[in-house]
């Protein structure tokens, strides 16, 4: 395929999807990232789409959000890895809240494998893919359907959830950074999604490689507050992405990488906002192997360095 007719797809790609990462461009087109990653930047550099971290999108978007048809279909096979991680933090008989998203979706369709459980949501999605599960208790918000998303959304929602206390909060967006955390891009979304954090003793954000350096409009979980990162692998080369794992370590963000043979654990070197208690670390279950426990940071050593010197260790690996 010449340049002209590669650059001519990934743009047909992007405005049928509005996003794309990097992966399935090159998937599609029959080529190597770093081939498309050329294609991209020049088809930037006349205007046509903006770059994102791990992938392309429609020029504006800071702005744009992607429709439910757009993003069910970017990072699948990545999604799919977070949500078999995440899965494997809720234990039998938890209470936890799930916002709205891909990603989410993908987490509510295995816990309805979770005897016991009580989830809330403000996700049609979400309440879908639980709703047959036998000993899985559901539990909608009020609000206005924001139908893009399939979300409730508006006061109702929000009022709904005061006074709520629940162990853990399963939460994604449009954006991921060290600076400002989790963001969105739309205001009614962002307000509903900082209730259920409020809601919560735990906040796991679950976000793949795509979301990682990307800034939105709004806000939604601050670093600080943020206990956990799920998220994929990033591709070789990628150091925005590692450099961004890096930065949110150091912040005391636990993050575990999905793929590959399993999940791998990367400590924070510090406990801020809403933590979980050092001497009680949660199980991540590996796929193909025994479960492991989430790292907690120990007064006997000095975690810092040693996440430090894992993600280095990641960032080498990708560049290798």
């Amino acid at each position: 395929m010449f340049a002209a007719e590669r650059r001519q797809l990934i743009l047909e790609m992007v405005r049928a999807n509005g996003a794309v990462s990097l992966r399935e461009l090159a998937r599609v087109v029959q080529t190597s990232e770093v081939t498309v990653r050329r294609d991209v930047r020049a088809l930037e550099a006349e205007g046509l789409l903006d770059r994102r971290h791990g992938g392309a999108v429609l020029p504006g978007g800071f702005t744009r959000e992607s429709g439910f048809p757009q993003k069910s279909h970017l990072a699948t096979a990545e999604k799919t890895a977070i949500a078999d991680v995440a899965a494997s933090l809720v234990e039998e008989g938890e209470a936890v809240v799930v916002g709205a998203g891909t990603t989410t979706q993908e987490l509510a369709r295995r816990l309805a494998r979770v005897p016991g459980l009580t989830v809330v949501t403000n996700s049609l999605l979400v309440a879908q893919a639980l709703a047959h599960a036998n000993r899985v208790e559901v539990v909608m918000t009020g609000g206005t359907l924001r139908g893009s998303n399939y979300a409730l959304v508006g006061s109702g929602a929000e009022q709904s959830l005061q006074g709520l206390r629940v162990s853990r909060a399963f939460l994604s967006g449009s954006g991921l950074t060290a600076e400002r955390g989790l963001s969105t891009s739309n205001m009614l979304s962002a307000s509903v999604d900082r209730a259920l954090v409020q809601a919560a003793a735990e906040v796991v954000v679950l976000a793949d490689h795509t979301k990682l350096g990307t800034d939105t409009m709004f806000q939604t979980v601050p670093t600080d507050v943020m206990t956990r990162l799920v998220t994929d692998e990033p591709p070789p080369h990628d150091d925005r992405a590692a450099t961004e794992l890096q930065a949110l370590a150091d912040q005391g963000v636990q993050i575990t990488v999905a793929g590959g043979g399993g999940g791998v654990s990367v400590g924070g070197d510090g406990m801020a906002g809403r933590r979980p208690r050092r001497d009680s670390p949660l199980p991540v279950q590996r796929r193909g192997g025994p479960p492991a426990q989430l790292r907690s940071a120990s007064p006997l050593s000095d975690p810092g360095e040693r996440e430090r010197a894992r993600v280095a260790d990641m960032r080498r690996r990708q560049q290798g």
